[in-house]
């Protein structure tokens, strides 16, 4: 609809510029105004203003001047039309597109809630959407909505610091929440209502300063990034061991369309029926690397042996092509596996 609009205002401008050209040159012509004259009695004329003329028209410049008053209003009205309709169907799109966002956000559950789309909460929205996850994001800026909606995500401008816009996000139904705006305080006052509203809400942010760290735990993030700490600890890796380094990157990069790092849940039923890592692998004959094992117990074995046994309510944290983690999720849901 954008370009639509474009062309339309590109049309509208082409035919004024055209109108005026005609009339300048016509009066310049056969009534000897002036350039400034000329011009000036054809916007009077087109716009039919009502003003007297310049100059005493002669017969043959009344008879151009006729021509032009019915070719110069219309093209005015023309105009005049397009541009009420242009505003009308912005108006209108607008307010379908608020509905549409409204029904979309109405129907999700299990959902992450990105607060704040600035460098940290683009960047966190971006792999969201890589990952294809269903998300929505709120910011009180209405470029970053707009740059949010542009890259094809769900976005709404709002305040997450109120408790109402986080109903409206569907915090109650949602599974997780990222509060990444600038300040501490903000991300201290949006964790303090979101677990208020959701308590089993599992909760990320991240702290510009040290110290909040602590608070923004007790508060009840359950996990909190300070980005600080975190660039100066990889800096130092880069230095002491480089290709540690570019692991890292590579599995939690963008490796490419096919490869992703992933964890993969056993299922929780008691009727999952318990294996080895070996017996899973070999049987199935799926292409993965299992990298860990993050036991229900909270444990967390790494690197695990072929004889490790896999129970329900495991973790396996993966890494692979996307079909074949597909594949291996799938195995891991049934109870019988």
């Amino acid at each position: 609809m954008g370009h639509r609009l474009v062309r339309r205002a590109v049309w509208i401008a082409a035919l004024l510029l055209v109108t005026l050209l005609i009339g300048t040159l016509g009066f310049r012509l056969i009534e000897g105004y002036t350039l400034f004259e000329a011009f000036y009695m054809t916007l009077i004329t087109i716009t039919t203003v009502g003003y007297q003329e310049v100059h005493p028209l002669s017969y043959a410049g009344r008879i151009f001047n006729s021509f032009l008053i019915l070719f110069g209003v219309t093209v005015m009205l023309f105009a005049v039309g397009a541009m009420t309709q242009s505003i009308i169907e912005l108006e209108l799109q607008d307010r379908y597109s608020q509905r549409k966002r409204k029904r979309m956000i109405a129907h999700m559950h299990d959902h992450f809630i990105v607060c704040g789309f600035g460098r940290v909460g683009r960047n966190a929205s971006y792999e969201l959407q890589r990952a294809k996850a269903p998300f929505l994001i709120i910011d009180r800026n209405q470029q970053r909505v707009d740059r949010a909606i542009a890259a094809g995500m769900i976005a709404v401008l709002a305040d997450a610091t109120r408790d109402d816009c986080l109903r409206e996000a569907g915090v109650l139904k949602a599974r997780g929440l990222i509060a990444a705006l600038p300040s501490d305080a903000e991300n201290l006052f949006i964790i303090l209502s979101a677990k208020t509203l959701n308590p089993k809400l599992t909760v990320v942010t991240r702290a510009s300063e040290e110290e909040a760290e602590q608070k923004l735990k007790r508060a009840g993030a359950d996990t909190v990034f300070t980005p600080y700490t975190m660039a100066g600890h990889r800096l130092a890796h880069a230095l002491l061991r480089p290709h540690v380094v570019d692991f890292l990157d590579f599995t939690t990069g963008k490796v490419g369309p096919k490869i992703m790092l992933e964890q993969v849940q056993v299922s929780p039923e008691i009727g999952f029926a318990p294996k080895t890592l070996g017996e899973l692998t070999t049987r199935s004959n799926l292409a993965v690397i299992v990298l860990a094992i993050r036991k229900l117990s909270g444990e967390m074995i790494f690197n695990p042996p072929f004889e490790a046994m896999i129970e329900a309510g495991d973790f396996l944290i993966v890494l692979g092509e996307q079909p074949n983690l597909k594949k291996l999720e799938s195995m891991l849901a049934s109870r019988t596996t």
